[in-house]
């Protein structure tokens, strides 16, 4: 009989991460895959979704206008229950830190159901920064049976908390898994490049490219107008030009808009979807961001990082150089980023292309695990 396993995801990043692993758990004859969507994030969720030609056999289709955490935490809650107690999947599997992945681990454990954690183990030991992520990410912990952590030191913060050894798999990042299958894609398929770039403003061959992202809650006050002062100071140099995705989030859009907005180099656009997000990070010479995808994503193609974040659950890259933590400082933002446009040496010290979280097999090392116990 076939293992029932239920993949359960609601936003743009879980997605991302999830959807190498679902095809491989769709083309495995002793699985059975049935995947649930909560769409805690609807439009930049489908993307993902179309991109990966992933059809969810339920869609909770949750989000509205204004939604709280706690309706989110409330309403996954309950309409999983629901979906658990008409499929019965014989195991659940989350991933990473979200509202959704916090009440999906307890929903199926409230069902007797056994929850395996994809990338487990990440900790900052600081529960207002990342917030609410740090405390989705350690009770999703106490709730799992299975954890698939991406790095040796994600597996260390586990067992210092007591998860059984025989429980834990250091599988890489499926994110990368992910990557490689986009920029596969992008080389495959030229029409689709071109597409891409008519899609875009015209980037300026002769200005360097700076791409940046950021939605962080702990950055609402005050700390994301602090980084757009200092795109401007960056922008100002006169060689550099910024393309800045805008986050849907209401916050991030009123910093954007108030610092940012008629910049004659600096453009604001609408988010993006993943395949032309990764088309933008491959042309980007800096990246300054708060995701921590991005920060997983770009070692692997040989791009520096600024974290405009005081803390990261993801120091792995911040040790191996390619990923510096840079916060919400307008001075420093404006002479690291500096540094690495001046500094040819200090460039390439930081854009060798070395990643330490995976190698794009992490979805084969998780499917053999859950088939083979």
């Amino acid at each position: 009989m076939a293992l029932r396993v239920m993949t359960v995801f609601g936003t743009r990043p879980e997605a991302i991460k999830m959807a190498p692993l679902v095809r491989r758990l769709a083309a495995a004859p002793q699985i059975e895959s049935i995947v649930c969507v909560t769409a805690q994030h609807r439009q930049m969720l489908d993307q993902v979704l179309d991109l990966f030609a992933i059809r969810p056999d339920h869609d909770l289709d949750i989000m509205r206008a204004g939604q709280g955490l706690a309706y989110v935490t409330a309403t996954v809650l309950e309409r999983l229950t629901e979906v658990f107690r008409a499929d019965r999947p014989d195991r659940v599997l989350v991933q990473g830190d979200t509202t959704t992945t916090l009440a999906a681990a307890l929903a199926a454990f409230y069902a007797g159901i056994p929850v395996g954690h994809v990338e487990a183990g990440l900790r900052t030991y600081n529960l207002a920064a990342p917030w609410p992520e740090e405390m989705n990410r350690r009770v999703t912990t106490t709730l799992a049976d299975l954890h698939f952590p991406p790095t040796e030191e994600s597996r260390a913060h586990l067992l210092a908390e007591g998860v059984d050894p025989a429980r834990i798999l250091v599988t890489g990042n499926t994110v990368i898994d992910a990557l490689f299958d986009a920029l596969a894609i992008l080389d495959a398929e030229p029409a689709r490049v071109a597409a891409i770039e008519a899609s875009l403003p015209p980037i300026d061959p002769a200005l360097r490219l700076i791409l940046v992202t950021g939605h962080r809650r702990e950055n609402f006050d005050g700390g994301l107008e602090r980084v757009a002062e200092g795109l401007v100071q960056l922008a100002d140099r006169g060689d550099v030009q910024i393309i800045y995705p805008v986050h849907m989030n209401p916050n991030v859009r009123r910093a954007a808009d108030a610092v940012l907005r008629g910049h004659p180099r600096i453009h604001l656009i609408e988010p993006l979807e993943y395949l032309p997000f990764v088309h933008l990070m491959r042309r980007a010479e800096v990246i300054i961001t708060d995701s921590g995808g991005v920060q997983e994503e770009a070692p692997s193609l040989g791009k520096p990082v600024l974290v405009t974040r005081e803390t990261t659950e993801r120091p792995e890259a911040v040790s191996a150089g390619t990923v510096e933590l840079v916060g919400t400082d307008t001075a420093r933002i404006v002479a690291r980023a500096s540094r690495l446009l001046d500094d040819p040496a200090a460039y390439a010290q930081m854009s060798f292309a070395h990643n330490p979280y995976g190698d794009g097999h992490a979805t084969e090392r998780i499917l053999e695990r859950l088939l083979h116990g």
